[in-house]
């Protein structure tokens, strides 16, 4: 079902369709943020003015979006008195659908107005939110949300690289100007911008060494400017050497400080030489705001970029010396010339991951349309107060757009410090989806299996280009199948409805958001992108692989499990530290919390009926989750207690608050909770006595130190990532049932936990022989699949 789309004007008259194909591509990675599936849209205008008559232009241009548009409306369904209207006279092999939005694209980003006034004209439900961005809506411009959302991209990117771009010089060329609004926006996100030189249809732009203060103030002022173009910007105000020279001019000077400033040797360059010249330059970033495709692989010919307008402009992807690229705008680098480009070490996403800010706002602002016509038509609100409201909201709106993106980066960059270690499992997650007709590897320029084989040699995995092709593909396939559930009806996770919606519309129309026609979609579209964020690509997958559990039970069990330890304000505090302690130390602490969740929720799956009761799940185990992250430097074994001490005292010393850090320190710890909970829920066990009996056992038996060993063997393939867990499930099972035999011994009254585990030690010779067993092994050095299954025999035979 195909619900909304940007519809594009295209120049491209002989390939728009592979125009709008490659954009259909960056969509699909899109739709995994939005709620409904999108699609992208264009024409062409066959029979333009004689005359270089602009106004007479834009009027056919007019006409020929009233065509589209009207045909789209033609075959889509409408509600009329809260009843499915099938479009007269269209034969249908599908059913009910009558949801359609359009949004504005290069060359439309003006029309919504004409297309709601299309749509009210036939009486379409959806009213003036059946195109987004018109006169009630949000200006996309004005917000520079696109722009915003992409800048979060490169300041995570720079962040990675140990630089803080909105307190730093940072040097950039860019694609675009400042009249356009993602290159415009993009270049006024930062007073330490120094831009170097920038092109666009009609100039090329150079200013070698830029006073960053001055020339913030100047592209100001020629972004405020109506149409205005890089002839616009005041000379006097560039630096020596550099200018302003048009695209049409048959060659270009270049001074002394232009040529260093590029780094090239002619003083006379045509101007796609010029070009060409700004996008190879040795600068820090290359912000694309444009239209066009600018950047291809070595391996592919300029045909296959598929923009034939730019071919003598385009360079390969190992000429760039950028160190990164940020990507406001669609299609400026192929997918393949991504992944070069990352495989020499560039920072890079992609454009779907870098500039989804508009699509993202263009979708909530329809779903709160939606939720507010309700209310419009109930008398409860009118149109005006209910504009009133939808501009008081746009900030609130806008923020949440951009926990968006931030998050989404955030998912990227956790999946990259893991990739080389996951490329295994990444292979297989491939080929499962190739297998089931879910995903074309060569198609999406995913590696075959002598380039995978090839990157296990030099022990890399999946780069970020190809991680986010993947982490779509994954948040797709999740929502197909959550939305085949009783998920969005389940009660506690319907919370996750309420929280898309902006304040204060959570306080104020909880009951209509009950009603809303997308509420499932919205409600499976949070629960994907919440658990695919804190669990990983892969999480799923391996949990389905490993226990063929259900999609909907996973998702629940995940929810559980962030619920009962805390994670959203433990995560929230290290998002917090941002610039403040170093990122490979923000990326470990938040894998050490996605790796007890994935534990926790691998746990649930195997020891509770499903589907679980969510809340009464939490109510079980938080609150000795909350007791045992405040105290587990008193309850676990002396000898424990100073690695653990060690390590968060490493953290303060990086500058992480002392409490989040004991906190992250104890997580490895803390999974032992659950069991704690399970044995303690029998008569006369105390939840405290339970707690240091079992770690004081698990220290004792060396239980502790084989889980240790048992999660770092390989998993690199299905069968050993199999006999790991189950091996790991096995060693959790025994120490719990341990613990249970423990509290229940006969010993002398108000024995302390460590007198009841001796007391056990000692009537039970067996002990020794486990011992020596891992002993043994320690002493061989050989943690595999051969040695740690014959201790973990010696284990169970103590019960």
């Amino acid at each position: 079902k195909v619900a909304r789309g940007g519809i594009r004007w295209s120049d491209r008259r002989e390939d728009f369709r592979t125009e709008v194909l490659g954009l259909m591509k960056a969509q699909m990675v899109k739709n995994a943020v939005i709620v409904p599936v999108g699609a992208k849209g264009g024409f062409v205008v066959k029979r333009p003015p004689a005359t270089d008559d602009r106004e007479a232009l834009q009027r056919e241009v007019v006409e020929c979006y009233r065509t589209f548009i009207s045909a789209l409306l033609d075959v889509t369904g409408n509600i009329v008195d809260g009843e499915v209207k099938p479009p007269p006279d269209v034969v249908r092999y599908d059913g009910d659908d009558p949801y359609l939005v359009v949004a504005a694209d290069k060359g439309t980003a003006t029309f919504s107005d004409i297309a709601n006034e299309l749509a009210a004209d036939r009486g379409y439900w959806l009213g003036d939110a059946f195109a987004s961005g018109g006169s009630s809506g949000y200006d996309h411009k004005k917000m520079g949300i696109t722009a915003r959302g992409g800048w979060e991209s490169v300041k995570r990117h720079f962040r990675e690289l140990g630089r803080n771009v909105q307190e730093e010089e940072l040097t950039v060329v860019g694609i675009g100007d400042m009249s356009g609004d993602v290159f415009g926006n993009g270049m006024l996100l930062s007073r330490c911008i120094k831009l170097i030189g920038a092109f666009n249809h009609r100039h090329v732009f150079v200013d070698p060494n830029p006073d960053a203060e001055r020339s913030f103030e100047e592209r100001k002022r020629v972004f405020d400017l109506p149409r205005s173009g890089w002839d616009d910007y005041d000379t006097k105000l560039i630096s020596k050497g550099g200018g302003v020279w048009s695209r049409s001019a048959k060659s270009i000077p270049l001074s002394k400080e232009a040529r260093e400033a590029l780094d090239i040797e002619a003083e006379k360059v045509t101007p796609d030489e010029l070009i060409r010249a700004i996008l190879k330059a040795p600068v820090d970033l290359l912000w694309n705001g444009g239209i066009g495709t600018y950047v291809k692989a070595s391996t592919e010919s300029h045909a296959d970029a598929g923009d034939k307008a730019n071919d003598a402009v385009r360079v390969n992807a190992g000429e760039l010396r950028v160190k990164v690229v940020g990507e406001g705008g669609n299609l400026g680098l192929t997918q393949r010339a991504r992944i070069e480009y990352a495989l020499n070490e560039g920072r890079l996403n992609t454009d779907a991951i870098d500039n989804s800010g508009g699509v993202d706002t263009s979708d909530r602002e329809v779903n709160i349309k939606v939720l507010l016509a309700s209310a419009v038509d109930d008398g409860e609100l009118s149109t005006s107060e209910r504009d009133e409201l939808l501009a008081q909201m746009e900030n609130s709106v806008a923020d949440l757009v951009l926990k968006d993106n931030y998050e989404q980066t955030e998912t990227l960059s956790m999946s990259e410090a893991q990739a080389p270690a996951m490329l295994e499992v990444h292979e297989r997650l491939i080929r499962a989806y190739e297998q089931d007709g879910k995903l074309d590897p060569r198609l999406e320029a995913l590696p075959s299996e002598e380039e995978i084989a090839e990157r296990k040699r030099e022990h890399r995995g999946l780069t970020r280009p190809e991680l986010s092709t993947v982490l779509a593909y994954t948040k797709i396939d999740l929502y197909a199948e959550l939305l085949d559930s009783n998920v969005p009806e389940d009660p506690y996770l319907s919370k996750e409805l309420e929280a898309y919606f902006p304040h204060p519309l959570p306080e104020r129309y909880a009951e209509r958001m009950k009603s809303h026609r997308l509420r499932r979609e919205i409600t499976a579209t949070q629960v994907v992108n919440n658990t695919l964020h804190g669990a990983g690509t892969t999480f799923v997958f391996r949990l389905q692989e490993e226990m063929d559990a259900v999609a909907s039970d996973i998702a629940r069990a995940y929810t559980v499990a962030r619920e009962v330890f805390q994670m959203r304000p433990i995560w929230a505090e290290i998002e917090a530290l941002d610039n403040r302690v170093k990122a490979d130390m923000q990326i470990g602490m938040l894998l050490e919390g996605r790796r007890l969740v994935e534990r926790a929720a691998r746990w649930l799956l195997r020891n509770r009926s499903q589907p679980m009761d969510i809340a009464a799940t939490v109510a079980e185990f938080a609150p000795a989750a909350e007791e045992f992250y405040e105290s587990i430097l008193s309850l676990i074994a002396p000898a424990e207690v100073e690695p653990l001490a060690h390590r968060a005292h490493e953290l303060r010393d990086a500058g992480v608050p002392q409490k989040l850090a004991l906190y992250v320190a104890g997580m490895p710890t803390m999974f032992s909770t659950l069991d704690i909970v399970e044995v303690a829920a029998e008569p006369g066990h105390e939840l405290e006595t339970t707690a240091r009996v079992h770690f004081d056992l698990g220290h004792r038996l060396q239980l502790h130190w084989l889980r240790d060993r048992i999660s770092e063997l390989p998993r690199d393939d299905r069968w050993r990532a199999l006999s790991r867990a189950a091996l790991r499930d096995d060693l959790y099972g025994l120490h719990r049932e341990l613990t249970a035999q423990v509290l229940d011994w006969d010993v002398p009254p108000g024995s302390t936990a460590h007198a009841r585990v001796e007391a056990w030690v000692a009537a039970h010779p067996g002990v020794d022989r486990a011992l020596e067993t891992v002993a043994d092994i320690r002493v061989g050095r050989v943690f595999d699949l051969t040695t740690l299954p014959v201790a973990v025999r010696e284990v169970r035979n103590l019960l």
